[in-house]
């Protein structure tokens, strides 16, 4: 019980201290959470028991995860460059609207911290796009500091905390202030807490840390979507696929695979590889030339002829 009441007011403060830094005090709200806790409101409190992981229930990603995702520690997700971000934060997004399933009764907010260089780069979070994704937005909380440091230390509070089904730290590339020794630290609150900590890394390299697992995250190409009556439906866009490469595990040899979200299901499905490929010398129905010809424009000029070198005339 001490514990649920330290954790709820490491919460409060954490909400007015998001609130100063994006320049919107909020004593009232405080106030009022401090209200509803002294009146046993337990909106807020954690469920007793929260499994240490998570089972995508496919068999050859379990086995090289050794169950699952932990839920007590850090997982990387990385792009190799800033075009593949939305990749990336895809596939850390589907991640989270898989724990608010889980927890759906719990009724908190996945927190996302971006790094504000990186925001401005690789966008932030929309509404819209969330519940499209499979996410709740009411059920989602957005933080942009100005400074790496302010993003650590809302992360290590949020993850100490402990009330936030995920909390997510979105950082660009490798910066020098966040090394080894921070990785170690919102490690040891992620233990503490038995609550994941996703790191997106948007246009960064490989570097130790201390994640359980890290994986390479890219886009691939969408499946066709299946009709109820079991045809397929041609032209449509499909869910969205993640071609994964595990990077960091206990495995020896690196696990690269195809996974499928079902935003409407919240769960991920196989991929063995993209449907409706042709080869090289297959064309589609309705081909045409590769280059269209141009408009409004000279004509291509004739081939030049043989080219005599003349000496220079007095």
């Amino acid at each position: 019980m001490a514990q649920t009441a330290v954790a709820r007011e490491q919460l409060f403060a954490l909400r007015e201290t998001i609130a100063k830094l994006e320049g919107k005090p909020a004593p009232a709200l405080a106030a009022a959470a401090q209200e509803a806790f002294a009146a046993g409101d337990e909106t807020y409190s954690r469920p007793a028991k929260t499994p240490l992981r998570l089972s995508f229930d496919i068999p050859i990603l379990d086995d090289a995860l050794e169950g699952g995702l932990p839920l007590n520690g850090i997982t990387e997700v990385r792009s190799l460059m800033l075009r593949d971000a939305a990749g990336a934060s895809g596939f850390v997004l589907a991640l989270a609207a898989w724990l608010q399933r889980q927890e759906a009764a719990d009724g908190m907010p996945v927190f996302w911290i971006g790094d504000r260089i990186c925001t401005m780069e690789a966008g932030r979070p929309y509404a819209v796009g969330l519940k499209d994704f499979g996410l709740e937005p009411e059920r989602f909380l957005m933080a942009s500091p100005h400074k790496l440091e302010e993003a650590l230390w809302l992360a290590e509070t949020a993850v100490e905390s402990g009330v936030f089904p995920a909390t997510i730290l979105e950082v660009r590339g490798n910066p020098a202030q966040f090394g080894l020794t921070e990785s170690r630290r919102l490690s040891m609150r992620a233990r503490a807490s038995g609550r994941p900590l996703f790191l997106l890394r948007q246009g960064g390299e490989e570097e130790a840390s201390s994640a359980f697992f890290r994986f390479r995250a890219e886009p691939a190409p969408a499946s066709t979507r299946p009709l109820p009556d079991g045809s397929m439906l041609d032209g449509g866009i499909g869910n969205p696929v993640f071609r994964l490469i595990l990077e960091k595990s206990r495995s020896p040899a690196p696990l690269s695979l195809l996974l499928e979200w079902n935003p409407h299901d919240r769960r991920f499905f196989p991929v063995s590889q993209p449907e409706r490929t042709r080869s090289p010398g297959e064309q589609s129905a309705h081909s045409v030339a590769q280059l269209s010809p141009s408009s409004n424009r000279q004509d291509r000029p004739q081939e030049v002829g043989s080219v005599l070198a003349f000496g220079r005339t007095p």
